[in-house]
């Protein structure tokens, strides 16, 4: 069943058949439009139908660099850390499964399941003298492993997180079940999800304030600078970008250089990644402005 569905996809034998069904769902919802009148426009499938459906015929498309979470996102868990700060990193962020890692976010060992945390927390027990007995295996894939063999990857496992690992085996990002899911069916929000805020925000002229998370594209339409989006490497947000300019993860308080001119500061962060960063708008050249006039 899994491999039918599958070749269903394969890119070098389905190429034709899949833009014929996307075609084929296109002349259908036209068609129903010009003539029915009901709210799906006399079709049988309502928008969203649609929509899922297209992108389940370009969901072989993604790889794994496409979907995960980047790097500069992940909330990990220090093998180094006591059982209370586990337990309240846990509660901090609602996550189900975290990522462990030892000295620092490259060297992924395991991950922890708020299952196992909890039953202890429930019975009442002492938790063990090395919580890190309790981990549990990830899986491992390369970026460019594509996002279909990563869902057979985890039905075949039985795992539910994929640590997604660079060129050099460093953490790259990582993916979970439900990120694979929204590539299909779209977001999905649940109550620990945070009612959405504007992530960059202008306090002061020529001075915005934003979130690492977001994206480049939409950071630099929003302070209307094209080239502050402008980088080399496969980076898609502000935080990711940071990363590149620092060649690490910086630390609050570093100061980066844009090579458009625009200066990036770290304002909040720990020592895996950047939550919050300050930009700075270039400082017009009063020389270049008395030669011009």
């Amino acid at each position: 069943m899994w491999n039918a569905i599958r070749g269903l996809f394969e890119e070098d034998t389905d190429t034709s058949l899949r833009a014929q069904l996307e075609e084929a769902i296109d002349e259908h919802q036209g068609d129903a439009a010009r003539n029915g009148d009901d709210a799906n426009g006399g079709s049988d499938l309502s928008p969203a139908e649609v929509q899922m459906l297209k992108n389940l015929l370009h969901f072989s498309e993604h790889d794994a660099d496409d979907v995960a979470i980047p790097r500069s996102e992940i909330v990990a868990l220090d093998a180094a850390c006591s059982w209370a700060e586990l337990v309240a990193t846990f509660a901090e962020h609602g996550h189900s499964r975290m990522p462990v890692y030892r000295d620092e976010l490259d060297e992924v060992i395991g991950m922890m399941h708020i299952k196992d945390v909890f039953a202890i927390i429930a019975a009442g027990t002492p938790p063990p003298a090395d919580w890190t007995t309790l981990m549990r295996q990830p899986l491992y894939v390369p970026q460019a492993r594509g996002a279909l063999d990563v869902l057979a990857d985890m039905r075949a496992n039985k795992t539910h997180l994929a640590i997604v690992v660079d060129e050099f085996s460093g953490t790259d990002g990582i993916i979970t079940i439900e990120d694979l899911v929204e590539e299909i069916v779209g977001e999905i929000e649940d109550e620990h999800d945070e009612d959405p805020v504007e992530q960059v925000v202008e306090v002061s002229e020529g001075v915005w304030d934003a979130d690492a998370r977001a994206e480049l594209d939409d950071v630099a339409e929003k302070v209307g600078d094209a080239q502050l989006a402008e980088v080399e490497e496969a980076v898609d947000t502000l935080g990711g970008l940071a990363f590149v300019l620092a060649e690490g993860v910086p630390q609050p308080g570093t100061v980066l250089d844009h090579p458009s001119g625009w200066t990036i500061e770290v304002t909040e962060g720990d020592e895996t990644h950047v939550t919050r960063l300050r930009l700075h708008a270039p400082v017009p050249d009063d020389s270049e402005e008395g030669e011009d006039g």
